[in-house]
């Protein structure tokens, strides 16, 4: 037990006069053992803050492993356990307030590039252009053809080129530590921890993905298999879950979960139902947010209840695209450094965010598809210029 340096002991005059007795008159022993081991994180985190011999008391170790280990189940096994040891300013608490917060994204307009990414497009085929006449130029002089060392050419492509190449501001984690946790209705579902390695060339050039349950395998739940997409939406308030990305070397912690589903969809014809959680980052200037996707396939058994199949992870940005290793580690990289909020209302806010991607998405493709259409009638355009050029300059010669 732990002693407050602030503690005054509650006299036998104190008591037999009728006086009131103060919360700080209390015994830290019994503040600690009856009062604050009862709290969840975010109110011990509050109590902290009261005075500086609750904020002593509230510092002890084990109160805030007690509450990770009933909040996320996978973080009583010894693998995870040894690693938020490691953490600073006394391991758990620190691993609480990083997988509890919430990662922030950018809340300003990242600067859409769409716009510019048409520029440079655009003096691509300027440049084409340029030196295909350069090149092709005819010296009615000489009447020789005058070629054009494509050094130039090179080289102004390959600047061009260049300006794309991402800036890492640190390296990326060589390992991952997933510790996942499904509840239904405040009971444990699924527990599990999973090291990920991400040196290999397979992991970095493949499309980034986590498989917490491998293919051949299934976990059996009580949970009743909807029947019909009426059913389904009980597992929207019921179903919660947990992703923490641990980088154990960085001593880093980040939960990518939204805590309550974003969507459920069930298959009309293998009755499978999919259960979304999300996490919208901020991934660059030129993609704007990428989403990290947790979804979590559910299929009937033969008694009727609810059997997971598949918990997985993927990183995909706006377009839809799938990003790999490479590119997904430099996002997450960013996001374990990047700024937190707190996390209370994440369902709410991941909900929020999850709409608001899929209507960045909407809104890409609309403005793709009229882009598309102008690059077609341009080029239809440069088609009939070269056609008529061609033909005058035939016409021009033969005199």
């Amino acid at each position: 037990m732990t002693s407050s340096p602030n503690y005054t002991p509650i006299t036998m005059a104190t008591a037999e006069k009728g006086g009131a007795t103060k919360f700080s008159d209390l015994h830290p022993d019994i503040i600690e053992d009856h009062i604050l081991s009862r709290l969840d994180g975010p109110t011990l985190a509050s109590t902290s803050c009261s005075s500086t011999s609750l904020h002593h008391l509230s510092s002890e170790n084990h109160l805030w492993s007690r509450i990770c280990h009933s909040t996320w189940p996978s973080t009583d096994t010894p693998r995870v356990s040894h690693v938020i040891s490691t953490f600073p300013n006394g391991g758990h608490r620190t691993f609480f307030a990083e997988s509890f917060s919430l990662p922030l994204s950018d809340d300003k307009q990242i600067h859409d590039l769409e716009s510019v990414d048409l520029k440079r497009m655009l003096h691509a085929i300027y440049l084409n252009l340029y030196y295909f006449f350069y090149i092709c130029l005819y010296d009615l002089s000489r009447k020789q053809w005058i070629q054009l060392s494509s050094s130039v050419y090179v080289r102004e492509m390959n600047s061009y080129a260049s300006s794309d190449i991402i800036n890492r501001s640190s390296s990326p984690p060589l390992e991952l530590i997933s510790a996942v946790d499904i509840h239904y209705k405040d009971k444990a579902v699924f527990s599990k921890v999973q090291k990920t390695e991400t040196t290999t060339s397979w992991f970095q050039c493949s499309p980034f993905r986590i498989d917490m349950i491998d293919p051949k395998d299934v976990i059996l739940t009580t949970i009743k298999h909807p029947n019909d997409d009426e059913t389904c939406t009980y597992l929207i308030e019921d179903m919660t879950l947990s992703w923490i990305l641990i980088v154990p070397i960085g001593r880093r912690a980040i939960n990518l979960s939204s805590f309550k589903p974003v969507s459920v969809q069930r298959h009309w014809l293998t009755g499978e139902v999919q259960v979304r959680f999300t996490s919208i980052l901020t991934a660059d200037q030129k993609r704007g947010h990428v989403q990290c996707e947790i979804v979590v396939t559910c299929g009937g058994s033969e008694v009727g209840e609810m059997e997971v199949r598949e918990v997985s992870l993927e990183v995909e940005d706006v377009d839809g695209t799938h990003l790999n290793g490479r590119e997904s580690l430099v996002i997450l990289q960013r996001a374990l450094e990047g700024k937190r909020a707190n996390g209370s209302n994440r369902a709410e806010i991941g909900r929020k965010r999850y709409k608001e991607f899929l209507e960045m998405r909407s809104e890409r493709k609309e403005r793709k598809l009229k882009r598309e259409g102008a690059l077609d009638v341009l080029c239809v355009a440069f088609g009939i210029f070269i056609f008529v050029a061609f033909w005058c300059s035939f016409f021009c010669l033969g005199r």
